[in-house]
């Protein structure tokens, strides 16, 4: 990106737009001064600090004049000196104070610049900002308050997510510096395609997110300048490009996932001269994913690899976490590797060449996850909307905060398992042929929601499930085969298979242990025999 590249410069064009700049915004205790400062230092720049510039302006303490005149005086004077501050034809990296974005003249002023919203929890905030001058952190119920209030603004104009006070801005410049890039658009377009950055964090690596209809096509890609190898399936690779220095294209489908294709596709890497400075790029759905993320995990004993999800089950669910893998025909995702990826890239106009069938497989992951997340998500998907680039971002936000918490399924994590455990053991007994993934899951859930005596909600889940022409019930397995495969599910501890149960959308815990009897009258009743 120029504008940042060159951000010690300052002999710019009079006469030519004035560049974007890396802009950090969020609530107090977010450590957007801070982050500004590093990632300055990077570039080699000035960080200016709107709140240290209002300062400057006004000769006193930002508190003694928002004590003395209140504040909607303080607001009058911050919104001149912030939108000032962001017209500056040298700014390169700001900061702002977490309530200038209730200005709309701030928010105009922001359209050209790449806003990063470094995300705080109100507890931590408050931990960090109360009893240091700050006159709106005194009244902790306020303090929460606000904090609600002002987080929808911060994600409207967010062009980046962060997670706050953590070095995580100076990691993510290079991320940052490829978004704002893309904000400049493409010589010979009319318009840019500007993805919206999310930074995914585990206990084994952090990586972006990037998201945007149209981002295959733009030609964006992250980490650029590495040489790709490329995995697709023939069903993608018919309808999909993407620019590598060696392919390998698979028969379509999860049969596919198995220890003999892994070992094909790891032998046409070796034989290309794939080395472990290289990317492997999963181009396609939930199969591709798992095992081209497998083949990097155990090729050399570890590769980069990116994320290209072109289903709705891997643009909400499977692209991310690191969870990879290849079956058995003993049991799904017996075998495999915790791989985070380098880059996911999500462009949700890939979904426009699904069949019917496929878009609705990848519903019952959405209603699974709306289901974990409950409050705004689940209002939206219980409404019946269709799954939209809204409704992904959503999901995949509410998949990357429960791997954060728990990277290897050690408590949270479990939770994304809900319908999986059932579900899994139905996709063994059927060959893993008769029914995708999420049709699968749908009866999973079904399952699930029996088993946690939520009947109200399982009718609501099944009418949103059936409207999409996912199966309710499944049929080609006899009831036992598919509970011994339950039996045998790789989650069981000590000879139990603990189950995931909700109370509400929302409330859904993970580890119960259920009696047999109840487990095989959910799977009697799920079955179509």
């Amino acid at each position: 990106m120029e504008a940042l590249a060159g951000a010690g410069r300052r002999d710019v064009d009079a006469s030519s737009p004035a560049p974007g700049a890396l802009v950090f915004v969020g609530f107090m205790g977010a450590g957007k001064s801070s982050a500004a400062r590093a990632v300055a230092a990077e570039l080699g720049a000035e960080a200016l600090d709107s709140d240290r510039e209002l300062e400057r302006e006004l000769g006193e303490p930002l508190e003694i004049f928002f004590d003395r005149e209140g504040e909607e005086a303080f607001r009058e004077r911050e919104q001149r000196v912030v939108t000032r501050m962001l017209d500056r034809r040298d700014v390169s990296v700001a900061a702002l104070g977490g309530g200038a974005l209730g200005s709309e003249a701030v928010r105009a002023a922001l359209a050209r610049h790449t806003v990063v919203y470094l995300e705080v929890s109100p507890e931590e905030a408050w931990d960090r900002a109360a009893g240091k001058s700050r006159p709106l952190a005194r009244d902790r119920e306020r303090f929460e308050r606000l904090h609600g209030e002002r987080t929808a603004v911060y994600e409207a104009v967010a062009s980046a997510t962060l997670p706050g006070f953590r070095e995580v801005p100076r990691r993510a410049l290079g991320a940052l510096m490829a978004l704002s890039a893309a904000r400049a658009g493409a010589p010979g377009t009319d318009e840019a395609v500007v993805p919206r950055m999310v930074w995914a964090r585990s206990e084994s690596g952090d990586y972006p997110v990037f998201v945007a209809s149209g981002l295959l096509a733009s030609g964006f890609f992250y980490p650029d300048g590495i040489r790709r190898f490329v995995v697709t399936d023939e069903n993608v690779g018919r309808v999909h490009a993407l620019a590598g220095d060696g392919r390998v294209t698979i028969p379509a489908g999860e049969a596919q996932k198995t220890m003999a294709r892994a070992e094909a596709v790891m032998r046409q890497m070796a034989q290309a001269g794939v080395g472990r400075e290289d990317l492997v790029v999963a181009l396609g759905g939930g199969v591709v994913g798992d095992l081209a993320g497998f083949c990097a995990a155990t090729y050399q004993r570890g590769t980069p690899y990116v994320q290209v999800p072109t289903t709705l089950v891997a643009q909400v669910d499977s692209a991310y976490g690191g969870k990879t893998g290849v079956d058995l025909p003993e049991a799904k995702n017996y075998v495999g590797a915790y791989h985070q990826p380098a880059s996911v890239l999500v462009d949700p106009a890939t979904l426009s060449t699904l069949p019917g069938e496929e878009r609705a497989a990848g519903y019952s992951e959405v209603v699974k996850t709306a289901l974990i997340a409950g409050g705004d998500l689940w209002t939206v998907v219980a409404r019946g909307a269709a799954p939209d680039e809204g409704i992904i971002f959503g999901c995949l936000r509410t998949k990357l905060a429960v791997v954060a918490a728990d990277e290897r399924d050690a408590g949270p994590r479990q939770a994304l398992n809900l319908g999986h455990t059932v579900a899994h053991a139905i996709e063994a007994a059927t060959g893993y042929r008769r029914y995708r993934h999420g049709e699968a899951v749908a009866i999973g859930l079904l399952c699930a929601l029996r088993l946690s005596g939520r009947d109200a909600l399982r009718s609501e889940v099944a009418e949103l499930l059936g409207a999409h022409g996912l199966p309710l019930r499944f049929e080609g397995a006899a009831v036992d085969d598919v509970l011994a495969l339950i039996a045998r599910d790789k989650k069981r501890r000590g000879g139990a298979v603990p189950f995931v149960l909700m109370e509400a959308p929302g409330r859904v815990t993970p580890g119960h242990e259920l009696p047999e009897a109840e487990v095989r009258a959910a799977v009697e009743e799920a079955s179509a025999a």
